[in-house]
């Protein structure tokens, strides 16, 4: 299984077509524990059925997250993947899957969470055989919450301790993604009290990303979602909105990221949308 072609992967979240791709698999999220809320941002789970119908690739455009995820085929955890990559459904099957808040990976891991970047490592070289216990728990049970007591007792037989450096990391990230006026990492490194070059340590210890590309995939998702909206869209006050210096320079980014311009994109979307049949309610 690799980052580009594997399974259900890291689809917790950074789903594009959302509505279009509720025709296909059903999606849904879950709080933690209280006891694990320090490290685990949410629980997902995926169950489709597309016996009788071709394969269904979804494209993902990735959060600064790392995702611990059970499937048929294994269990595994996957670190921030750097670009927009697919996902492949077929058959009938369903997955679970652990999305880790930014930073809170890090306890139950033995090195910088950057040496996971664009990686699928198999979950038995972080958690050892009681991951593939946990995969026969997970993929035996037929509710959600069965699947995610699986997922749960596995975290919690590691032992995580909090840590305050993991909690102020969490922080930062969240001021990213819902200040769209935090648009330099000098003004970040501010917000935290420390130097440029100590924040970037600290997130490629915790995240696995520098802070520069945090805030650059929060404005990518911003605009995808607009997109992704099916209402006309102001793209040169969209740009300003997201602090792009230009339209021209936000077309570039999303055009590098997800291959095509924010119009055409936006075109295509309209066009599936209105192909797929009646709205799913949320």
């Amino acid at each position: 299984m690799n980052a580009a072609t594997g399974g259900a992967g890291s689809m917790g979240a950074g789903v594009l077509r959302a509505e279009a791709a509720a025709t296909r698999f059903g999606l849904s999220r879950h709080p933690p524990p209280d006891d694990l809320a320090p490290f685990v941002d949410f629980f997902w789970v995926v169950r489709w059925d597309l016996r009788g119908q071709p394969p269904y690739e979804q494209a993902i455009l990735p959060h600064p997250n790392v995702n611990l995820a059970f499937e048929a085929a294994g269990a595994a955890v996957y670190g921030v993947d750097r670009k927009i990559f697919t996902r492949q459904l077929s058959g009938k099957d369903k997955a679970l899957g652990v999305r880790f808040r930014p930073g809170g990976f890090r306890p139950f891991c033995s090195g910088p969470i950057s040496t996971l970047n664009d990686l699928v490592v198999p979950a038995v070289q972080i958690f050892g055989p009681a991951a593939d216990r946990a995969r026969e728990v997970v993929m035996a049970a037929t509710s959600d919450d069965g699947m995610i007591a699986g997922a749960v007792d596995l975290l919690r037989g590691t032992s995580p301790r909090p840590d305050p450096m993991a909690e102020q990391v969490a922080g930062l990230v969240e001021r990213i993604t819902s200040d769209p006026a935090l648009r330099r990492v000098a003004d970040l490194a501010d917000v935290a009290g420390m130097s440029e070059r100590r924040l970037q340590r600290l997130f490629a210890d915790y995240v696995g990303v520098p802070p520069k590309w945090v805030m650059r995939r929060a404005r990518l998702h911003e605009a995808a979602l607009r997109a992704d909206a099916g209402a006309v869209v102001d793209w040169a006050a969209l740009a300003a909105d997201l602090g792009y210096a230009d339209q021209a320079h936000l077309t570039r980014d999303f055009t590098a990221t997800l291959g095509v311009p924010p119009s055409r994109y936006a075109c295509r979307g309209a066009t599936a949308s209105g192909a797929s049949g009646p709205r799913r309610p949320a």
